[in-house]
């Protein structure tokens, strides 16, 4: 199976900081990476019991926690009492908009806005190093399904 970049920036941390690179490490990244969403640490751990039984649910916690120092993902809050976990590495700069019915989460990407951000940082001499844009609403499907109730 070939290295993805993502197993090669783990291994270069977990070597520079003098850690093991271990099996579980790797499937959990791997089963990370295919999940292609943003995922908790138990619905991670129930892809990779799928394919591995033996990973406990203790290891995909610390392992998530590694990808988090180590910047290949971010933990995420979207008020529904869960923490999610983001693949940034590599990721380009996208926002969410969260349905609070449903609780979908849409990636965006909008030039304008973040033109008006900048624009913003410099009308107020304000360094921006990072931003997070969360939009919090009802998504089309939930939109519809309440006018049919209502």
């Amino acid at each position: 199976m070939k290295t993805t970049m993502e197993e090669t920036h783990l291994n270069k941390h977990l070597s520079e900081h003098h850690m093991k690179v271990t099996k579980e490490r790797n499937i959990i990244l791997r089963s990370f990476l295919a999940a292609s969403r943003h995922v908790t640490a138990e619905e991670l751990h129930t892809l990779v019991k799928k394919k591995h039984p033996g990973v406990g649910l203790a290891t995909v916690y610390r392992t998530l926690a590694l990808f988090c120092a180590c910047g290949l993902a971010e933990q995420r809050q979207f008020g529904d009492g869960h923490t999610r976990y983001e693949l940034t590495y590599n990721v380009k700069h996208h926002d969410h908009m969260i349905c609070t019915h449903c609780h979908r989460i849409i990636e965006f990407e909008n030039e304008a806005i973040e033109a008006l951000q900048n624009e913003m940082a410099v009308k107020h001499h304000f360094a921006i190093h990072n931003h997070k844009l969360e939009i919090y609403g009802h998504c089309w499907e939930c939109t519809k399904k309440e006018g049919a109730r209502g």
